[in-house]
Parts: C-alpha cells; structure tokens; sequence
C-alpha cells in the first residue's frame, strides 16, 4: 500500500487498532501500518527502507531555525508476514517514550 493508498483508504481496508499520545497503529490487508502522529499533515518526499526498523516507511521534510532541511519518517509499513502487532507496538512505544523525554526536556514542569 503506497501513501496515495493510505489516503485514500475506506475503513472497511484500513482500520485504526491502536493509538498512544504520539502514533497511530493502522490494520491493513497485508500490513500494520505506524504513523507517528507529529508529522501528519507533513507531504510524503521520498519512500525508503527505514535502516533502524528495517521496513519500508514514508519520510518526509522539515527544516530547522536556521532553514536546513531534515528528512523524517512519517509512518512504517511492517509485513504481516513477517512481523506481529506485538512488534509494531514495541516500536510504538519507544517512539512515545522518546517523545515524552524530549518533552520533559523542552518544557520542564515547574
């Protein structure tokens, strides 16, 4: 499924199963998809292999303070045949505890 799939998908070949602070985990015909929920909105640049999770992903491009600019992933695209809905979360959840940390980094309580 291509991001011009995702779009445009009906519920009925693209369900949202799971959702954090920071994703959203998708059920797809033949994949889970992940969705990191801080880039939507954000106009799908390049299609690549992830190298940290080693599945297909979307990326995307934001620019710093001084203009540079950065790819992104925006989602993952994880194989039902090879990988479980246990390993989407696991990778779900490391991404919302990154967030959170980088949130209580930027933005400490008083």
């Amino acid at each position: 499924m291509n991001t011009k799939d995702l779009q445009s998908s009906s519920n009925s070949t693209l369900n949202l199963i799971k959702k954090g602070r920071f994703y959203f985990i998708y059920d797809a015909p033949q994949q889970w998809i992940l969705e990191d929920k801080t880039k939507r909105g954000l106009e799908v640049r390049e299609k690549s292999i992830d190298k940290e999770k080693n599945v297909p992903s979307d990326k995307g491009l934001i620019y710093d303070i001084d203009g540079k600019g950065h790819k992104v992933n925006i989602r993952w695209f994880y194989a039902k045949d090879k990988f479980s809905l246990i390993d989407v979360e696991k990778d779900a959840q490391i991404m919302e505890k990154k967030y959170i940390e980088l949130r209580e980094i930027t933005c400490p309580s008083d």
